[in-house]
């Protein structure tokens, strides 16, 4: 169970960080008096603990005295919370009942809800944990029944946070989680940094308990990143003690070295032991313990001690003094002072007995089982009967924890059924009183709205034919807008490749007027003349029957190659499976292998600059592979823009459902790969293998 100043402390604090109850603004003589009479009560240090307790009586039944229930509630609010912070423990439960009792009547959830927390604490800092986390439960419904804002949610979350502090107290440690991680999450929606600080460094304390080192450190870290976060004035006090809390983990984990370096950082800090005594010696005597266990110096171990001793006496904390007599006893018996060592280990028995620390008593006693062998056998009894009455104790608040929330979760069942049984007889009296109007409606409208539907159907008729209509246009259009790219890739791709071939050779004939370049020019009169014939042959192909055929495929394709060689001047060789059947090829696969090598022949002379040029057409696992490789100047794919050239590639690879990869690097040349399935006309098949174009 922890300590009662420890959970003083916490009330304290919680109680100067929560909000009274708001109400709007009013003024009058009678508040005014009632508000300077409770701060009188709260603040005048001259005055005696019992002259405080009649201001607060006179403004308690001046409160009572006035007409406005939400002020009265909001001042009777004020002054309870005035007695718990006086500790006068009688005052503050008669007040909070009759609190409690009024702001039921007056159906006031915010004032209930803070009454309840009020209790709560109250019982807490007295150790009566079951009946704390019974308060924040019932705090905790009153603030989910107001509006939801940012305060409400505010309030549900330090709920969470309260009731996780009290199952952390009785290791209900899987329970607390769940809690805190509810908090957590409203607290992070809020953006409440200070608050998300508090939670995670709970969330690091229940992983402790739980024996989870490495979730426990990197709670409470995440614990320091939102305490920087924060503008809270007291965060370096707050760091101090998470700073202790992850040397304390990894002290309990054996982890002696991480503990030191902990402990040595935190002790350093010449302002901690000024601001915060309290941490100071419980760091000093686990720092003490570490160099024991580390370094077996029970010398500085034992000087350490002596000095949280003096610590502890100024700060007066009997909790912590059993840890450090337990310590002490772990030294002496490291220096063989058997008779001093059992001495302080008694005494930290009894100190922890005082202050109901159980896991210090457990300790105790195991340790002077080792040190007292002639008394080791009555000290294993008593170790074992107070383990199992611990176990029989903290099963039972975790049972009786589990029941509270499983008969709250009941009510606000109860409560929900209630509410929609109610909703269901309003509904259902709405819709017959709804479906008696709409059904002289009905019958009134009836005539009409056949007239309507007639008249919606002709309409909807209309609207279908004028879709088929739009639709049969759009397929029209788009099989207008196909036609028109093949025609512009067939002209691309075909004539201006033998135009550039034709202008590329008269250039250098202009200036020659010999038989040869006579000649020469009469050949490529007729070329242009067979260009001719192929503008006719495209024409043609606007067929698809004529399309499909491309006889004397290879033929074909030496013949445009060497014609390209020739005009050009570049160097081209051609390599290709002489064992396949080309000319039974799909027409499709033919026309768009032909047109593929043709644009990359035309880019290699009027992009790439190339001087020689390698193309190889070849079967692989019914696949074929056609490569087109040059020495040009090369270009980098992933940057340079495609031209009309590269698309119409692009756009003949995808037709034949192929693969296209482009390897080119500046000054390194270009080689184009495009891998395409082999497929055939029906009446032939894929299996013959005698030489067709040898």
């Amino acid at each position: 169970m922890k300590n009662v100043t420890f959970a003083i402390l916490a009330v304290l604090i919680w109680g100067c960080t929560k909000q009274s109850p708001k109400t709007e603004a009013t003024t009058s003589p009678e508040l005014d008096s009632i508000q300077e009479l409770v701060n009188i009560a709260k603040t005048a240090k001259e005055l005696s603990l019992e002259d405080k307790k009649v201001y607060l009586k006179q403004a308690e039944e001046k409160s009572m005295a006035l007409s406005n229930d939400s002020i009265k509630l909001e001042q009777l609010s004020k002054i309870s919370l005035a007695y718990l912070k006086l500790r006068d423990s009688l005052n503050f439960r008669r007040s909070n009942q009759e609190l409690i009792k009024l702001s039921q009547n007056a159906k006031s959830n915010k004032v209930l809800g803070y009454s309840n927390w009020d209790l709560a604490l109250f019982l807490q800092s007295k150790g009566v944990m079951d009946s704390a986390m019974f308060y924040y439960r019932n705090a905790l419904k009153s603030f989910e029944k107001m509006p939801v804002d940012s305060t409400s949610k505010s309030l549900r979350a330090r709920m969470y946070y309260g009731m996780a502090r009290v199952q952390d107290s009785y290791k209900d440690y899987l329970g607390g989680e769940i809690s805190t991680t509810a908090a957590i999450k409203i607290f992070d929606d809020l953006e409440d940094n200070y608050r998300l600080h508090s939670s995670y460094n709970l969330l690091g304390v229940l992983a402790k308990g739980l024996g989870n080192t490495e979730k426990s450190i990197e709670s409470y870290n995440k614990a320091l990143e939102y305490l920087d976060k924060s503008d809270n004035p007291g965060k370096n006090k707050s760091k101090w003690v998470i700073q202790n809390n992850i040397a304390s983990v990894y002290l309990n984990a054996g982890d002696y070295e991480k503990a030191k370096q902990e402990y040595k950082q935190l002790l350093s800090d010449n302002a901690f032991k000024q601001n915060l005594p309290g941490t100071y010696q419980k760091a000093l005597g686990s720092f003490a313990y570490t160099v024991l266990k580390l370094d077996n110096d029970a010398e500085q171990a034992e000087q350490l001690l002596n000095e949280a001793f003096v610590v502890n006496a100024e700060y007066g904390d009997l909790y912590d003094r059993a840890r450090l007599n337990y310590y002490y006893a772990e030294v002496l018996a490291a220096k063989k002072d058997t008779l001093q060592a059992i001495a302080q280990a008694k005494e930290s028995f009894e100190v922890a007995k005082e202050t109901y620390n159980n896991d210090r008593m457990l300790d105790a006693l195991r340790l002077l089982n080792g040190l007292d062998p002639a008394n080791s056998k009555s000290y294993f009894e008593e170790y074992a009967q107070l383990s199992d009455i611990i176990k029989v104790e903290e099963r039972t608040k975790r049972d009786k924890f589990a029941r509270i929330r499983l008969e709250t979760d009941q009510v606000i069942e109860a409560n929900q059924i209630l509410i929609k049984e109610k909703q269901v007889w309003i509904y259902f009296t709405a819709l017959f009183i709804t479906f008696g109007i709409g059904f002289l409606i009905i019958i009134s409208l009836y005539v009409s709205n056949s007239q309507l539907k007639s008249k919606q159907r002709l309409q909807e008729s209309n609207q279908e034919i004028y879709n088929l209509m739009l639709s049969q246009q759009g397929k029209f259009k788009e099989g207008k807008q196909l036609e028109q790219k093949r025609i512009s890739e067939e002209l691309h791709d075909g004539i201006l490749g033998e135009m550039l071939g034709i202008r590329l050779i008269l250039s250098g004939l202009n200036e020659r007027n010999d038989q040869a370049s006579i000649d020469q020019r009469t050949n490529l009169i007729e070329k242009l003349r067979l260009v001719e014939e192929e503008i006719r042959t495209i024409s043609h192909e606007l067929n698809h029957a004529s399309y499909e055929k491309f006889h004397n495929f290879i033929v074909s394709m030496e013949d445009m190659i060497n014609e390209i060689e020739k005009s050009s001047g570049m160097n081209c060789s051609f390599a290709y499976d002489k064992k396949l059947n080309w000319d039974n090829l799909l027409g499709d696969i033919k026309i768009n292998a032909y047109r593929i090598v043709q644009e990359s022949l035309k880019n290699c002379v009027k992009h790439a600059k190339s001087q020689n040029v390698s193309i190889s057409f070849q079967s692989t696992n019914g696949r074929l592979k056609l490569t087109i490789t040059d020495d040009g100047v090369g270009f980098d794919p992933s940057r340079k823009k495609k031209g009309i050239g590269l698309r119409n590639i692009v756009s003949r690879v995808k037709k034949v459902k192929g693969v296209l990869d482009i390897d080119s690097r500046p000054g390194k040349g270009t080689s184009i790969m495009v891998t395409m399935p082999a497929k055939y006309v029906e009446f032939e098949t894929t299996d013959q293998n005698h030489v067709v174009n040898a």
